[in-house]
């Protein structure tokens, strides 16, 4: 693997399943960053990650890591609830941040993870890897510059009954522990509230990501034969019509996918489970030389390539192209919005909104 003469060094904060399965390897393959370090408080996870990726250092406590002079920035692959305490931890120490998705659980705390990050000047990005895509940035790249004003977006987002028999056998074995910390209680046992953090926070961060700022949702949620599905209709600040709907689980194969109409051309994707590490399939076509233009995306490790991006934010002061701090609050703000409109069947406007889930 070709490496930059200048590289990020990374301590990665958590070496459970999504360390394990995606967040270890990115590090060691991308090409202007370096797997530092490793911290876990589970000493048989932090021993068994240590033998296998062989990082520079290795930590048990995370305050250590922090104050270790080499590690430049932290990636942490924890517990949902843990993500704005680590974080605003790291920031304190003078530690850039990339942190996995949703950035919070509520929308107070992740206000007052974006005041810290906007005094800090440091780099927050949050894992929503999906930006990542080659199909996807393919066809950000095409609204922005091509589809003229958007009329509508479509996105939707299918979690398969057989999505963990196909990651089982894509993902190594991953390593499980007693001695793991978790949250008080257990997050998954609410399946409506962790569907919605884990995979809802990716469908609202593409509709964004591609359309724009959202104003207000107005959604409906039906539970049956222990499925979940939501019916979003999207307001966005442009005027365009949206709308988005999940599936959890869907009796049929994984897909993810979005449909964009504009003044000068369309958007048509399906995204492949993201485990196969393989482009989603885009098609944009274009009413000003009428044809569709259609990306390969050979290299479509978007773990990899979203901390690639992040170094280069970090060592060039390059452009975000990652959600920043700012698009995980109207993350999280779509996700309490969506919840509030289920509940009370009315309109829901995300600016003043407050509360969690």
């Amino acid at each position: 693997m070709k490496k930059e003469a200048e590289l990020l060094n990374i301590g990665v904060l958590g070496a459970g399943p999504i360390s394990q399965a995606a967040h270890f390897e990115a590090c060691q393959k991308a090409q202007n960053a370096r797997l530092y370090a490793i911290c876990d408080s589970a000493p048989d996870l932090l021993e068994s990650a240590a033998g296998i990726y062989r990082p520079e250092r290795v930590f048990s406590d995370f305050d250590a890591m922090l104050a270790e002079p080499g590690v430049q920035a932290v990636l942490i692959g924890v517990a949902d609830q843990f993500h704005v305490p680590l974080s605003l931890k790291a920031l304190a120490a003078g530690k850039h941040v990339l942190v996995e998705k949703p950035i919070g659980v509520s929308v107070e705390e992740s206000e007052e993870l974006c005041k810290a990050v906007d005094a800090s000047g440091l780099v927050l990005q949050i894992g929503h890897n999906r930006r990542f895509d080659p199909g996807v940035a393919f066809a950000h790249r095409f609204v922005r510059e091509e589809l003229g004003q958007m009329q509508s977006y479509k996105g939707w987002y299918h979690d398969s009954t057989s999505r963990y028999v196909v990651t089982d056998n894509l993902q190594p074995v991953t390593r499980l522990s007693d001695y793991a910390k978790r949250p008080e209680g257990d997050p998954k046992s609410d399946r409506k509230r962790y569907f919605m953090l884990t995979h809802g926070s990716h469908l609202l961060d593409t509709a964004r990501f591609l359309g724009g700022e959202i104003t207000a949702v107005h959604a409906r949620h039906q539970e049956s034969f222990g499925a979940h599905c939501w019916f979003i209709d999207l307001s966005f600040a442009s005027g365009a019509l949206g709308h988005a709907d999940l599936n959890i689980p869907f009796r049929g194969d994984y897909e993810e996918g979005f449909e964009i109409a504009g003044e000068f051309g369309s958007v048509h994707a399906r995204l492949p489970l993201t485990w196969y590490h393989k482009s989603g399939e885009v098609e944009c076509f274009s009413i000003r030389d009428g044809l569709y233009r259609r990306p390969l995306g050979a290299d479509a490790f978007s773990y990899k390539l979203q901390v690639e991006s992040f170094a280069d934010v970090v060592l060039h002061g390059e452009p975000q192209v990652g959600s920043n701090v700012h698009d995980g609050l109207a993350s999280v703000r779509a996700m309490v919005a969506v919840a509030k409109s289920v509940e009370s069947g009315e309109v829901v406007a995300l600016n003043n909104l407050a509360g969690g889930l």
